[in-house]
């Protein structure tokens, strides 16, 4: 592999990126068909469109496709699912080299597109671009392995480590910047729902909706984990219900109050309760059998620390803002002690004044 390779697949994760919330929930993948030097095929994966990103490449390369070499960003699959497998398009279609970012995810196919490629004959490299490539399909390999969606915890934060300014009212004054701001819009619409707690509910009235302009396939899911059912039909969250909310609740559901808000538009489900709480886990798998990959946690200090400390989380992503509390009452998470996290990846960005720390907890394509 070569710097003509790091460039062709760099170019293989930019069209993978636009299948960034069109995708899911099958994993975001681009593939790029190179001949003599040259792109004769690009194509990436959007769920509605059915066919994979190499078959859409294939298309387009036409009969340019022979002697030439695939670029993709995931191992292509090798079996039979909503299409046909992506390994007999390549190797029917002449490709003489396939260049593979990282491999599948799915313990039960991982290696299997590779090793039909080897044994048909075709020139086989992978490894290259991996870091970017696993970082787009975290939440389809954590779904794919262990059927429940990937969790990140997003956190605005004072430098102090705090989650408000002093001497706010019900509505918050912003922390951070327009640009962080924006790439929260933009995390939001990374993901398929997002997961809050009714205290945040109760403090800050939010409508939690994807903002960033961005097209998806689904709309974004609000879940909000009530266990005594506080949420009031007139909050902004419910008035803004287009079949998008879901509470998880260990409350009866046949009250007034139940009924009220389902007549509002809400989904209501109970899930167990564990230590005399919601029980986190099955929250998580309930959002796994609805298909849901990508889990953004946008909360306050009680169930920071309870997701902290049940050990949920796969990813960090805290916005710091130059700015100082001066006080400890909004801790980011209340707890004495947290485990002690060791990230695998730590990435760092600026928007405006404001840095942000990505840290990348759990790599499911190892675990």
């Amino acid at each position: 592999m070569n710097e003509h390779d790091m460039r062709f697949m760099q170019r293989g994760l930019e069209l993978a990126r636009k299948g960034v919330g069109l995708a899911s929930p099958n994993p975001t993948v681009g593939c790029i068909i190179v001949n003599d030097g040259h792109v004769v095929g690009e194509g990436f994966h959007q769920y509605d469109w059915r066919d994979h990103a190499e078959v859409n490449a294939l298309k387009t390369a036409g009969e340019k496709s022979r002697g030439a070499t695939a670029y993709v960003t995931l191992e292509p699959c090798n079996h039979t699912g909503r299409t046909g497998p992506c390994t007999e398009a390549l190797v029917s279609a002449g490709i003489a080299r396939v260049v593979v970012a990282t491999h599948d995810p799915n313990p039960k196919v991982s290696g299997g597109g590779l090793e039909a490629f080897r044994s048909a004959g075709l020139a086989v490299d992978s490894g290259i671009c991996e870091p970017e490539a696993r970082r787009l399909n975290q939440g389809f390999a954590c779904w794919i392995r262990d059927a429940r969606p990937f969790l990140t915890l997003k956190s605005a934060l004072t430098l102090d480590g705090q989650l408000a300014l002093p001497n706010q009212k019900k509505f918050r004054e912003w922390i951070t910047c327009e640009e962080s701001r924006a790439e929260v819009h933009r995390l939001r619409h990374a993901s398929d729902a997002v997961l809050t707690g009714i205290g945040t509910i109760l403090a800050d009235d939010p409508f939690l909706t994807d903002r960033s302009g961005l097209p998806r396939r689904r709309p974004l899911l609000r879940v909000i984990l009530d266990s005594r059912l506080r949420l009031s039909a007139s909050s902004r969250i419910v008035q803004s219900a287009d079949d998008d909310i879901l509470v998880l609740t260990s409350a009866p559901l046949k009250s007034a109050k139940a009924r009220k808000l389902q007549n509002a538009g809400v989904d209501l489900l109970r899930i167990p309760r564990w230590q005399g709480k919601l029980d986190l886990n099955s929250a998580l798998k309930e959002l796994g059998r609805r298909e849901i990959l990508n889990v953004l946690l946008e909360a306050g200090p009680r169930l920071n620390a309870a997701v902290l400390s049940a050990n949920l989380v796969d990813r960090l992503f805290l916005f710091y803002a130059p700015k100082i509390a001066g006080h400890d009452k909004v801790p980011f998470a209340a707890a004495e002690t947290l485990p002690n996290l060791l990230p695998r990846e730590t990435l760092l960005s600026q928007f405006g004044p404001d840095f942000a720390a990505n840290l990348l907890i759990r790599d499911h394509f190892d675990s």
